[in-house]
């Protein structure tokens, strides 16, 4: 069984939305876990059902892309967790730490301090001036067509690189935990996703993430709580029985075994934080409420959810360690012919490899049964990632695209709407294509790939556009070119794609840093400034003139574009 280290986990920045052993190389399927399976159908009977409601409260274009204002914030900030705690938050953390210790908590501060730059930078801004997307904001006092174009190819590069990544991955998770051919997976998901966003629009995609959040919430916690009791409630206890065991001993208490560079490390740290602030996936989600307070409220509960989230992952890696390194029962074991020992390596032998300690843990603390839903859970993050990528791409493709640069915003609603579930469609498709393309292949890069476009074009965009009166429509088309295309070059000359998935020689990468985001931002924020600085055109006098009623409505929120009726 092939499996992709801890240390490449790091390099390739997987601990993001993604799977780590899931997407990379071949893995053996499983017998049948039919408890898995029907309470993975009873959870898609249930979303399905939502569907057909949602899909007769979507008339309009603000019902289909924003559930037309009306989600509260309680309701957002559940959804948006959802969107973002997935299988790989859930099972690659806990693997982190199951292999590393204390170090995996750089990946879960590293999202969590992003949400407080949402919170007071973006959140409020976003919902006052933009509509549907992001690329409204971005483009508010700017050219349309060069801004909306820009975004729409991030966006789209965002959603496409993360998409084959999940897909992957849902495949890997079923042969692993189901006991289902890989093909069936892919196309499983690639049909709900489309199912969902092409009858349901964003109620539906809302309301599928609410669920997965609170399923995957309320698993982790009871696991968590389980461990606890299994050490009388004192993480103490717990801490030592964890030294005791592993082969890292005291050692995983403490620093510095998994990221040991400086610059990779505040490199890794600057595309977590701000590339949670760029997804465009994410940032929908402050326009389907009603206000800028809403979008406040729904990023302070997301915050509370998501960092109550990585608390019980932390607990679930160390109950992992404590509960399952000395039971051979969890792990492909070698008997030694003259003595008649059983042996195991502690971290990579584990049956499914490095990043099922959470599903085993499961097993352990509760049984077959527990151990059914909490697979079934693992499923379903990834089917309500991908239906709100699969949004976020379609809405890129049908508002940004076809009704603001090609009709040039003169086009009814129902061709608009018809046009996203075309986009939909067809993005579903080119999913399952990828899927399948890419089956046995490492595409852990891919989702560092995400961030770093993420961080390096959508978020300098956003925050300049926002905040810097000088910015000009030429400044942000070279800044946002210079951080697409540094991100994507750069990942690709990195350790981990030059020579762990192009498979040169050790060493001989031409860049040697594990992500780009320290560097690939810097030149987006410096192509922005200097681009806009020599920018004396008709044009960016323009878009320099308009700052100021920007700057009024995006404080007050005079003028925003307010809830509709359902």
């Amino acid at each position: 069984m092939k499996k992709i280290a801890l240390s490449s986990l790091a390099a390739a920045l997987l601990a993001t939305p993604a799977l780590a052993d899931a997407v990379g190389g071949a893995v053996q399927q499983q017998a049948t876990n039919w408890h898995a399976i029907i309470m993975f159908v009873i959870f898609v009977a249930l979303t399905l059902g939502i569907t057909k409601w949602a899909a007769s409260q979507t008339k309009s274009a603000a019902q289909f892309y924003s559930a037309g204002g009306g989600i509260t914030g309680t309701q957002n900030g559940l959804a948006i967790a959802g969107d973002y705690m997935s299988a790989a938050s859930f099972l690659g953390i806990s693997g982190i730490v199951f292999g590393s210790g204390y170090d995996g908590l750089i990946y879960s501060v590293g999202w969590l301090v992003g949400w407080p730059i949402i919170l007071f930078l973006i959140a409020e801004r976003l919902r006052n001036l933009g509509k549907y997307t992001f690329a409204d904001v971005a483009s508010f006092r700017l050219e349309q067509s060069p801004i909306r174009k820009m975004a729409a190819i991030s966006t789209l590069a965002v959603v496409a690189f993360y998409l084959i990544a999940q897909m992957v991955g849902a495949g890997k998770l079923i042969q692993l935990l189901f006991g289902l051919p890989y093909g069936y997976a892919v196309i499983i998901v690639g049909l709900l996703m489309i199912i969902y966003v092409t009858f349901g629009g964003m109620v539906a995609t809302t309301w599928v993430q609410i669920i997965k959040a609170i399923m995957l919430l309320g698993g982790a916690t009871l696991m968590a709580l389980m461990v606890l009791v299994k050490f009388n409630f004192s993480p103490e206890a717990l801490f030592q029985a964890a030294v005791n065991v592993h082969p890292k001993a005291g050692a995983i208490m403490g620093p510095g075994s998994l990221v040991t560079d400086p610059v990779s490390a505040i490199s890794l740290g600057l595309a977590l934080m701000f590339g949670t602030a760029g997804l465009p996936h994410i940032l929908m989600r402050f326009f389907t409420v009603s206000d800028a307070k809403q979008a406040r409220k729904s990023v302070f509960y997301a915050t509370g959810f998501i960092g109550y989230f990585y608390i019980l992952t932390f607990i679930i890696g160390f109950g992992a360690i404590a509960l399952l390194m000395n039971d051979a029962s969890f792990y492909k074991t070698a008997t030694d012919a003259t003595t008649g020992a059983v042996t195991y390596d502690k971290i990579k032998d584990l049956l499914g490899g490095t990043n099922m300690p959470a599903i085993h843990l499961s097993r352990a603390v509760l049984g077959d049964m527990f151990l059914g839903f909490i697979s079934a859970v693992a499923f379903a993050t990834i089917l309500a990632v991908v239906a709100g990528l699969t949004l976020a791409g379609a809405s890129a493709v049908s508002h940004d695209l076809y009704a603001s640069v090609f009709a040039k915003g003169s086009v009814n609603e129902a061709k608009e709407i018809r046009i996203s579930k075309i986009a939909a469609v067809v993005i579903g498709i080119i999913a399952i294509g990828l899927g399948y393309v890419f089956e046995n292949i490492n595409v852990a890069f891919m989702v560092g790939l995400a961030f770093a476009v993420a961080a390096s074009t959508n978020f300098p965009i956003l925050v300049m556009s926002t905040f810097w009166k000088g910015m000009t429509t030429k400044g942000a088309v070279i800044g946002g070119i210079l951080g697409l295309i540094s991100s994507v070059g750069l990942t690709i000359l990195s350790p981990g794609v030059w020579e762990a998935v192009l498979l040169h020689e050790k060493g001989s990468a031409p860049f040697p840093y594990a992500n780009p985001a320290l560097f690939s931002m810097a030149l987006a924020f410096l192509g922005i400034w200097i681009g806009s600085m020599i920018d004396s055109s008709k044009r960016g006098q323009i878009d320099k003139a308009g700052f100021d009623d920007q700057y009024v409505r995006s404080e007050t929120g005079i003028g925003a574009a307010g809830a509709v009726s359902h």
